[in-house]
C-alpha cells in the first residue's frame, strides 16, 4: 500500500474502499473482504446507512483500530454548527467507533448557505480530537475559496468524481497548490464507457493488467487518492492489485488525452437534496 501524508501530518492510505450504494447487510461481507485483501481505508457516509454494518465488519475483522483509516460524512440535512456535531455523534455511534480519520461535508449545496457554519463544527470536531482530519466533498474551486478565506483549518482532501473521462484538471491544480489533496470517488466511472475504451484495454494489455488495475494505477501516479466500490470478491481483489506496475510517463499522456469532461454525477452548485 501506498499513501499520501494529508497537510496535517496525517498519513492516509492511497487506495481505499467504498461502500456507496452497498445495502448496511453487504457491506459486513464486503468490507471484511477488503480488509482481507489489504485494505485498511474504508469511506462510508451517513447517506448511505450502511455505517452499522460497516462498523460490525471493522469488529469482527480482528484489525487493530490504529492500522484502519475509517471516513465518513455529515449529509445535507444535517448542514449549520449544531445539526453537524450531533450528525457526527451519531454517525461514531452507528460505527461504534470513538473516533473516525476522516470526517467531510458531503456536498457544499450552496442554495441552502451553511457550509461554513458546517465546516466550523468539523473544526471543533478536530480540535476535540475525534476525527484525526477533516475536509470536503463535491467542492468546486469557488466554494473553496470561501471556504479558505473565512476558515481556520484547511481541508485535508476534497472528494469529487474524477476518472479518465472527467478529469478536474483545473480543480486538481487549484487543490495541490493549497495543499489539498483530490480524492476521487466513481475512480472508475462506475464501471461504464471507460473500461472499455480502446485506449485503455491497449494499455491495460501491454501490461497484462485489467483495465480496471490500469485506471486506478493512473489515478495513484496522478497523487490523487482513489476509492472504487464492488462487492464482488474478485473485483475486490483486483482492484488492490495496482501496487506491482508503474505506468510510463507515454501511457500517462495517453490517459490524459482521454479527457471528454463527462461528468456522469450531480453538478455540485445544482445539487441541493436533503
Amino acid at each position: 500500500m501506498e499513501s499520501i501524508t494529508l497537510n496535517n501530518g496525517l498519513k492516509m492510505p492511497q487506495l481505499g474502499f467504498g461502500v456507496w450504494q452497498v445495502p448496511d447487510e453487504e457491506a459486513t461481507p464486503a468490507v471484511k473482504k477488503a480488509l482481507e485483501a489489504g485494505y485498511r481505508s474504508i469511506d462510508t457516509a451517513m447517506i448511505y446507512k450502511n455505517e452499522v454494518g460497516v462498523g460490525k465488519a471493522l469488529k469482527e475483522s480482528g484489525v487493530p483500530r490504529e492500522e484502519l483509516f475509517i471516513t465518513t460524512k455529515v449529509w445535507n440535512s444535517d448542514h449549520g454548527y449544531d445539526n453537524a456535531l450531533k450528525a457526527f455523534d451519531a454517525s461514531l455511534d452507528r460505527l461504534g467507533l470513538d473516533y473516525v480519520d476522516l470526517y467531510l461535508v458531503h456536498w457544499p449545496t450552496p442554495k441552502f448557505d451553511q457550509y461554513i457554519d458546517t465546516y466550523k463544527a468539523l473544526e471543533k470536531i478536530y480540535q476535540d480530537g475525534r476525527a484525526k482530519a477533516i475536509g470536503v466533498c463535491n467542492f468546486d474551486i469557488e466554494h473553496l475559496e470561501r471556504l479558505l478565506s473565512e476558515c481556520e483549518v484547511v481541508p485535508v482532501v476534497n472528494q469529487v468524481e474524477r476518472h479518465p473521462y472527467f478529469q478536474q484538471q483545473k480543480l486538481h491544480d487549484y487543490c495541490k497548490k493549497h495543499n489539498i489533496v483530490l480524492e476521487a470517488y466513481s475512480p472508475l466511472m462506475n464501471g461504464k464507457d471507460v473500461l472499455n475504451d480502446q485506449t485503455i484495454k491497449a494499455i491495460a494489455e501491454k501490461y497484462r493488467k485489467t483495465p480496471a488495475q490500469v485506471i486506478l494505477r493512473w489515478h495513484l501516479q496522478t497523487g490523487v487518492i482513489a476509492i472504487p466500490k464492488s462487492v464482488t470478491p474478485s473485483r475486490i481483489e483486483e482492484n488492490f492489485h495496482v501496487f506491482d506496475f508503474e505506468l510510463t510517463a507515454e501511457d500517462m499522456e495517453k490517459i490524459a488525452a482521454l479527457d471528454k469532461n463527462l461528468r456522469i454525477g450531480a453538478v455540485p452548485n445544482e445539487f441541493h437534496m436533503r
